[in-house]
């Protein structure tokens, strides 16, 4: 792929971003491990610094494994109003610079750079930027498509810019193992090496009827367009929000459904609360149940008007959750309210169930 003449897209990524953004404050723990984690005895790790991951630290974990493995670490609480904010200054930077541009969270995001005279230099002017402003550092991969760029801006990180075309991007990571892209992922990723195929390029170069006939032909299909960097999806500079939910992991096992209540309820208020203030509805309500054996469970109800407040809400939460009636002690509570569009100026406030 040429720069000037075929697609060109970018990721930019940062580089652990809840810690880099807590050592602005707290300078005094640069060059330590440092891990921002819950402090109950179920929280998981969000991030872990560069020096914390050489202990085998990584986001998602267990806070207590962590812990066993970075003893002399530095565990901070998540403070994820300061992070916003962060986020918010460095996505102004990037939209001062690019038209198309797709957030996916508050740390990373696609540019569309086709048509640019000078792609590579924009995102080392824009990089510079970020980190003149902020203090933060980022990585960017820059590749014919998102699939190539995301991949690319993982490959060396911290402060990484790397530019592959996808057939370089194939070769270079042929020996990787299927879960580095994207769209596989680990229980896909375990089945395929099940059958042998634990690399990229032995997935790329399978037999198609025989993975077919394993994964079913459309599945198949889309697996081997992964492993070959094969990707059309466009970025899209406006991502559409279809859900929001609020969850909460216990310290401790609850079975009474009394008390389960009273916490969901709480969850609503904070869910509908943001609804309100983003001026967002829904026309499915769900919760989630995660059992102290680790099953989840899911009930949802579609209506045919949209909601947002607690007082809508609430009612037919509670009643999917009495329906459920959970035969076991509960590790997880949630709810989500789905199917989300703006407010409608329209009066359409009656709550028609569908049954």
């Amino acid at each position: 792929m040429s720069a000037m003449t075929g697609r060109c897209v970018a990721h930019l990524d940062m580089d652990a971003f809840y810690v880099s953004v807590e050592l602005r404050r707290r300078p005094q723990l640069r060059g330590r491990p440092v891990i921002v984690a819950g402090s109950g005895p179920r929280a998981v790790v969000t991030t872990a610094s560069y020096e914390a991951r050489r202990f085998g630290v990584g986001s998602a974990m267990p806070a207590a494994r962590a812990r066993r493995l970075c003893p002399d670490g530095m565990f901070l609480e998540p403070d994820f109003t300061y992070y916003r904010e962060a986020s918010r200054v460095v996505m102004g930077i990037v939209r001062a610079h690019l038209e198309t541009v797709e957030v996916v969270g508050l740390d990373e995001v696609y540019l569309e750079l086709t048509g640019l005279p000078a792609p590579h230099a924009a995102m080392r002017r824009i990089r510079a930027e970020i980190e003149a402003h902020t203090s933060l550092t980022c990585s960017i991969g820059i590749g014919p498509s998102k699939l190539v760029a995301k991949v690319a801006s993982d490959a060396e990180k911290p402060q990484g810019f790397v530019f592959l075309s996808r057939e370089q991007a194939c070769e270079r990571f042929a020996q990787a193992p299927c879960g580095l892209v994207p769209g596989i992922g680990p229980k896909t990723a375990e089945r395929l090496r099940a059958h042998g195929l634990d690399t990229l390029g032995k997935l790329a170069a399978a037999d198609q009827d025989a993975l077919a006939a394993r994964f079913g032909p459309r599945f198949a299909v889309e697996l081997q367009r992964r492993a070959r960097f094969e990707d059309d999806s466009p970025v899209s500079e406006h991502r559409k929000v279809v859900s929001e939910s609020r969850e909460v992991t216990f310290d401790s096992d609850i079975a009474d459904l009394g008390e389960l209540e009273r916490i969901l309820e709480r969850l609503v208020d904070q869910l509908c609360g943001a609804l309100e203030r983003q001026q967002r509805r829904g026309r499915t309500i769900g919760i989630k149940v995660r059992l102290d054996d680790f099953s989840t469970h899911t009930r949802a109800r579609t209506l045919l008007g949209e909601v947002s407040s607690a007082e809508q809400v609430w009612p037919i939460a509670r009643e999917l959750l009495r329906r459920f009636s959970p035969p076991r002690p509960v590790r997880l509570i949630g709810v989500r309210v789905a199917r989300l569009d703006a407010v409608r100026t329209t009066c359409e406030d009656q709550l028609t169930l569908v049954v």
